[in-house]
């Protein structure tokens, strides 16, 4: 049983990324205002139900997977100080905004790719839940099966440890990416214009989740576009309004997602089935 005061730390502890959650909702339910107006209320009003799988993952999130990926993070980072693997570069040398933004355009490099990687065969079934949502808001960033959390997590910290990064480099790229990628999330025609070029803009983005058609393995990066640009996948022609979501059969509800992933390799395995399900 639980003391009063382990009951205290542990309602503390969900106070913080609480609050988090709910002044988002308030930044951005006012910036989509403040673009488009009251047309933005009907939206939110349409997306209520994905939204409210979205806030059901990410309490499951909160309660279950983080803890155990804090403590994984923690394992495997031990393991490579202990074994020396980090590449002794001094990032000491440089000032520190220097540092910020060279760990912000290499986790978005290392984002790429490992998020061109989600959408192979292997990792797709997890990543799939990220991508049905059809009525995308920015609490589609937080719409991720544990699955894809941890891959995400421990390739791309892991191969920032690897190259020497500080903690402190390593947070502010987590939380950059973190708030950039539920803004990029929302509803919103912004293309950036000219900064297009450099900048993942939310139409840009908004292409990455289209349904089928033009976008389809397009838009991977997260903040820098010149990296989709870079490697021939950046689809930006302007705002997008194609349908959007997966053609796979995943089922309604935080329970049908969660269990997604498990049926794909079920499916793949079953003699009956003999190959994939995606």
């Amino acid at each position: 049983m639980l003391d009063q005061g382990e009951i205290g730390r542990f309602v503390i502890t969900l106070q913080t990324p609480a609050l988090d959650l709910a002044l988002c909702a308030l930044a951005f339910a006012a910036l989509a205002f403040l673009a488009r107006g009251p047309a933005s209320l009907h939206t939110a009003r349409a997306a209520t139900g994905e939204v409210s799988i979205n806030l059901t993952l990410a309490i499951v999130d909160l309660l279950f997977v983080a803890p155990a990926l804090a403590f994984t993070l923690a394992e495997v980072g031990g393991w490579m100080q202990r074994s020396g693997m980090a590449l002794a570069f001094d990032w000491s040398a440089l000032p520190s905004w220097a540092v910020a933004f060279a760990v912000i355009f290499a986790g978005d490099f290392i984002g790429y790719w490992r998020h061109r990687l989600e959408h192979t065969p292997p990792l797709w079934p997890a990543h799939a839940i990220h991508h049905s949502d059809t009525a995308m808001t920015w609490t589609t960033g937080l719409r991720f099966h544990p699955i894809n959390r941890f891959t995400t997590a421990l390739i791309d910290t892991t191969a920032l440890a690897l190259l020497g990064f500080p903690p402190w480099a390593l947070v502010v790229n987590n939380l950059v990416r973190h708030y950039y990628g539920l803004f990029i999330h929302m509803d919103l025609p912004l293309t950036y214009g000219a900064l297009g070029r450099v900048f993942v803009s939310p139409a840009m983005h908004r292409w990455h989740h289209v349904r089928e058609g033009a976008g389809v393995g397009a838009n991977f990066a997260t903040v820098f576009s010149v990296f989709d640009q870079a490697f021939a996948t950046h689809h930006a022609p302007g705002p997008c309004t194609a349908p959007l979501g997966v053609p796979d059969a995943i089922g309604r509800g935080a329970l049908a997602m969660l269990w997604w992933p498990v049926r794909v390799v079920i499916a793949r395995h079953s003699p009956q089935r003999g190959g994939r399900s995606t």
